[in-house]
């Protein structure tokens, strides 16, 4: 089994990346905003290029094929905890704030309670888009305290929240069918 792959490698910086989003984001400035965005836009050209090389250059691994969703839960929900902190998101864009993480932290369990029995469940589609949403409404949302306002990017951030949540909640629900019928096959 590969561990030290291209795409493992480009799924480690995701998360590396993290701390230097987060600290961005605090400095509230301009420069911090932008020097956050830089940092957040690289991982998430990371998210589409770890899985791309590892089908073209066949380095799939069970490491990557583990690290990778949970780099993007890393990712989403961290960034998505800082707005809250930070004040950028409130009152019912609280909400968003709140669906996502949960239904990120239940999936990850569900995860984890389905290997035990074998079943594995991979990302689909929908997860996917999900994903992509998500770091859209996350990437247009960074910005906005440094955006010119015609740009209009914490309207967009946030249209793109709501309709990532929706998409989050409808993966969920999607991967809890998908679970309880390979659950009801394993025990028959």
């Amino acid at each position: 089994m590969a561990v030290y792959t291209i795409p493992n490698f480009l799924t480690m910086l995701r998360i590396l990346a993290i701390p230097g989003i987060v600290c961005s984001l605090y400095a509230q400035s301009f420069w911090g905003d932008w020097i956050a965005f830089s940092f957040y836009g690289a991982a998430c050209i990371t998210d589409f290029f770890d899985g791309y090389i590892a089908r073209a250059m066949r380095q799939t691994s069970m490491v990557g094929r583990f690290l990778d969703p949970i780099a993007d839960k890393l990712l989403v929900s961290t960034v998505l905890i800082s707005y809250v902190g930070l004040g950028r998101l409130t009152d019912w864009n609280l909400i968003p704030v709140i669906l996502i993480v949960c239904r990120e932290i239940f999936i990850s369990g569900l995860r984890e309670f389905l290997a035990d029995y074998q079943i594995r469940m991979p990302v689909s589609q929908l997860g996917k888009w999900k994903t992509t949403t998500q770091m859209l409404a996350l990437g247009f949302l960074m910005v906005y305290p440094s955006a010119p306002k015609e740009w209009m990017t914490y309207e967009i951030g946030v249209a793109l929240l709501w309709l990532s949540t929706l998409i989050t909640l409808w993966s969920g629900v999607a991967y809890m069918i998908s679970a309880l019928r390979q659950t009801s096959r394993a025990h028959h």
